[in-house]
């Protein structure tokens, strides 16, 4: 028993750590919203923006050193991943924003809940965005991470 959980863990070894350093994406996002929000009186938008911004600092260092196992840190590879990672938290974050601001501005919502709801739907994307589209590993026939 305890060898297939531990099959299993190395199996989605990946998956497992992404959830992990979400959460604490997540943490960092709302946590940095509702201060700058409900504590310095910053409105929605610009709050939701710091938040994204600290947000996505920290989850493209632990996407790329952690996650998807990119130590690269030459130029073109560095500047190529931080690019693509941007490009797709920029694209998510414009989904956040579009949800934060129809839920709180538009239909007057508690914006703790929308800010949940959008970093869910926002989780899911960017995992399928940093690992078919950023972190992409280059086809090796010796491995079998299929």
């Amino acid at each position: 028993m305890i060898n297939k959980i531990k099959a299993l863990c190395i199996k989605y070894k990946g998956l497992i750590l992404y959830g992990v350093f979400g959460v604490l994406s997540t943490i960092i996002n709302i946590g940095a919203y509702a201060i700058c929000y409900k504590y310095c009186s910053i409105p929605n938008v610009p709050s939701n923006i710091i938040a994204w911004i600290l947000a996505v600092l920290f989850a493209f260092i632990t996407n790329k050193l952690y996650v998807f196992g990119s130590k690269s840190m030459e130029k073109h590879t560095f500047l190529s991943e931080l690019i693509k990672f941007t490009s797709a938290r920029i694209a998510t974050g414009i989904i956040d924003l579009v949800i934060m601001f129809v839920g709180v501005d538009v239909m007057h919502g508690p914006a703790i809940i929308f800010k949940v709801i959008a970093n869910i739907i926002v989780i899911i994307l960017n995992y399928f965005f940093s690992k078919f589209l950023v972190f992409k590993k280059k086809e090796d026939s010796s491995i079998g991470d299929k």
